[in-house]
């Protein structure tokens, strides 16, 4: 039956339709797997289209996976980022990121993303798959492995401390910039990590800057909030004060809550030694 209301496909699902279409055209390809947002639900006209390709293994090393990508539309940028990824910008400025695999080794190791990687419908992960093997592979990944709390509380303490530590330290030498990356791409991740924790909302584990908006009560966006500012000498001492601050409080909830020890004498040296 022919549903005749059906919104048109987003430039996303048509470069998907055209992704599966490439593959399955390229008898190289045994499998696609697609990630990110498109594989949670969340996509958006926003989103990047980021998909492994998994390549025969008699064929690993003769696919040009810039070659092949080209083939889903013009692209105006296409080169290996700092992860070994092919990223691309196509012309409508729809980014991707595209892994290109030999399938045997490739699909064995996915057994091990479990806990990290979630797929919670792998039906619209598995774009392309000739033998069957991805789609075995994948199963597991469709049901969320929650945090282990007190572990990963004392975990993530010791991230807080240890960073916020050497945030401090540079800071008293002068490098104001490395203070102010340290505390956004350092401290600033294990932190959220921890307030998703205590407030019961994992699902952008992975990412936790992602929908944080959406995802965490007003009063924690507003904290996290106070850890930010521009990179001038006053404004990075503020906000790794409030940051530090909001971390000891985060702390001291994680131990009432799951009798984690809470190092109070590093902690106070930490805060005199920000001032």
């Amino acid at each position: 039956m022919h549903n005749h209301h059906r919104t048109p496909p987003t430039a996303l699902e048509r470069r998907v339709e055209r992704l599966r279409e490439v593959a399955e055209a390229d008898p190289r390809v045994e499998a696609v797997l697609l990630y990110g947002s498109w594989s949670t639900g969340e996509a958006d006209a926003l989103s990047d289209l980021d998909a492994y390709v998994y390549v025969a293994d008699e064929h690993a090393g003769d696919l040009d996976g810039r070659e092949f990508v080209s083939r889903l539309g013009p692209l105006r940028l296409a080169y290996t980022n700092l992860f070994g990824i092919l990223a691309v910008v196509f012309d409508d400025l729809m980014r991707g990121e595209f892994h290109f695999e030999p399938a045997g080794p490739a699909i064995a190791e996915i057994s091990t993303w479990k806990g990290m990687i979630h797929l919670p419908d792998t039906g619209a992960a598995v774009l392309v798959d000739r033998t069957g093997r991805l789609t075995e592979a994948v199963r597991p990944l469709a049901g969320f492995v929650p945090p282990d709390p007190a572990p990963t509380a004392e975990q993530l303490m010791g991230e807080l401390a240890n960073w916020t530590l050497m945030a401090a330290h540079v800071l008293a030498r002068g490098e104001t910039a490395r203070a102010h990356a340290a505390l956004a791409t350092m401290v600033s991740p294990p932190q959220l990590k921890l307030v998703r924790l205590l407030r019961g909302s994992t699902a952008h584990w992975l990412t936790p800057s992602r929908a944080l908006e959406a995802d965490l009560p007003a009063p924690d966006v507003a904290r996290h909030t106070a850890t930010t500012g521009t990179a001038a000498p006053a404004e990075v001492h503020r906000a790794l004060a409030s940051s530090w601050a909001w971390s000891r409080e985060l702390a001291r909830e994680a131990g009432e809550r799951w009798g984690v020890d809470v190092p109070e004498g590093l902690y106070e040296e930490i805060t005199k030694l920000i001032g």
